[in-house]
């Protein structure tokens, strides 16, 4: 490798000095072209700032680039167009004496447990006839993070076919969601996520942050490995939680077989190693059953990333890069306003193309100004920043109730009873509740009341039309069908503490003012 760079950098070398000494490439004239980017107070009011690009350093990230492409970075896996049909026939007549012989040598050459039986290869076939494709999708994505994967889990000398695990958890979705919570690549719910550093707040959230969460998932599966000694108990204990398992071994008579003690899991957790080991195989074994990946995006390798020095969105990105939600969402998956907030001792960054990135550096004083000065034209300013709080302390009013203090602070019923060490639903006016909060609102400083009383208070009587919520729908796109009705009035008539709330085929009142 170091051999390579060495030969970039003299090609470099030679080529800037060739076309130095044929007058078609001079560093001054870079340097001229810089000088003369002086934007004037009229023209950035009206349109974003005009580009350069420097030719020696765009040169330098060609070759590299090309560099990458030509090595094994390049060529993990073999595409094909799109458009062109995968058949979805079960290939080559898998039968039960060969996948025995696959599962054998999976054995053989991972940490884990992969035991033939009738329920695994009833498994693997049924994700053959019904899954091929999506498994072909499935790798196309795996090109790109993937490698990102591999990277932290030699770090924490975690096996590599763990990568397979994210496939098992959100389909290689940044920010996929479950239905109890967990959110991202990994499926972090809010309190674990905030165990191993990943921020949650107004503008950001870290568990969709590939680079972040695969970081704290490598550190929670070396804790759970350190806890069972076993990497499919492991598993098991990152679905389900550790003392799952442990009563799964005492009711078991204390194997500490996965297999042994399947029956005693979750029925969640029963199925969840299965299809980590389904996933495996097809992984693995995907030449022979004819799985082709589809090209996904880009590489990881031909993108960076930039720390933000001042408060950017992407709309004022794509204005100034000519780019689009689409790619900047897909490279940037944590910023849920589709803003990058600054704030000091923070490093919140944007990735790019590399192409992209070159001329973001070369012209970052220009896009600064430009976004500053969009944003004092705006009428409505973006939303604050802010920080939900690690824990709180809620006193139990007349009215509560676990599912709607659960509501308040988007965060589960059990997760209230767990924290508290609650045997009932049963509450008593008065009573003190830890709290870890997801979705903190702060309460108003003039009222001691909750802000579902003041809700209350604050929703009319009389007539009201029902509204269905349609796809695409914001509650700001609602409101402005309606004369005189804001968004917070629409909210409080409709007890949403989140956008999240707002989902196709909702039903919302709509008072007449």
């Amino acid at each position: 490798m170091r051999f390579i760079f060495i030969s970039i950098l003299l090609l470099v070398s030679s080529t800037v000095f060739s076309q130095k000494n044929n007058g078609k490439l001079d560093d001054n004239k870079d340097i001229n072209q810089t000088k003369t980017l002086k934007i004037s107070a009229d023209s950035l009011k009206a349109n974003p700032p005009e580009l350069i690009d420097h030719n020696n350093a765009k040169l330098i990230d060609s070759l590299w680039l090309a560099t990458l492409k030509e090595s094994s970075l390049g060529d993990d896996f073999q595409f094909v167009d799109p458009e062109e049909d995968i058949s979805d026939t079960i290939n080559s007549e898998l039968t039960t004496e060969l996948l025995k012989e696959r599962l054998a040598h999976l054995n053989s050459t991972t940490p884990f447990n992969v035991e033939y039986n009738s329920s695994l290869e009833r498994l693997i076939k049924h994700y053959l006839k019904t899954r091929k494709k999506t498994m072909g999708i499935l790798m196309g994505r795996a090109e790109y993070y993937f490698p990102m994967f591999e990277e932290h889990l030699d770090k924490h000398n975690i096996p590599m076919e763990i990568k397979y695990l994210a496939i098992v958890e959100s389909a290689l979705r940044p920010t996929a969601r479950s239905r109890v919570g967990a959110s991202g690549l990994w499926q972090f719910m809010y309190y674990t996520g905030k165990q191993f550093d990943l921020e949650v707040n107004s503008y950001v959230d870290e568990r969709h942050d590939p680079l972040r969460a695969t970081e704290a998932a490598c550190k929670f599966l070396s804790q759970l490995y350190n806890t069972f000694d076993d990497w499919d108990l492991a598993l098991a204990a990152y679905n389900s939680g550790p003392g799952n398992v442990s009563k799964a071994i005492r009711r078991s008579g204390g194997s500490r077989n996965y297999w042994n003690i399947r029956h005693n899991l979750p029925r969640e957790t029963a199925g969840y190693l299965p299809a980590f080991y389904a996933t495996l195989y097809l992984m693995e074994y995907a030449k022979e059953h004819d799985i082709v990946p589809q090209k996904f995006f880009t590489n990881r390798f031909e993108t960076d990333t930039i720390v933000v020095k001042q408060q950017i969105t992407f709309d004022q990105i794509n204005k100034v890069l000519n780019t689009d939600d689409e790619l900047l969402e897909h490279l940037n998956p944590q910023y849920k306003l589709k803003i990058i907030p600054y704030v000091k001792e923070k490093n919140y960054t944007l990735r790019l193309p590399v192409h992209l990135i070159g001329k973001f550096v070369s012209n970052e004083e220009q896009i600064y100004a430009y976004a500053k000065e969009d944003l004092a034209k705006r009428e409505k300013q973006l939303p604050k920043f802010q920080t939900s709080p690690d824990k709180i302390r809620y006193r139990v009013r007349n009215g509560d109730y676990l599912g709607k203090i659960a509501q308040r602070y988007g965060v589960g019923v059990s997760q209230i009873k767990r924290w508290n060490g609650l045997r009932s639903n049963n509450l008593r006016i008065g009573q003190r509740l830890t709290i870890y909060p997801k979705n903190y609102k702060t309460a108003s400083s003039s009222s001691n009341k909750t802000t579902t009383e003041s809700t209350s208070k604050s929703t009319p009587k009389g007539s009201y039309t029902t509204y269905t919520v349609k796809k695409g729908d914001s509650l700001w796109i609602i409101s402005k069908k309606f004369p005189k009705v804001s968004v917070e009035q629409i909210k409080n008539w409709n007890n949403i503490w989140s956008v999240k709330n707002l989902k196709p085929g909702t039903k919302l009142k709509i008072y007449k003012s």
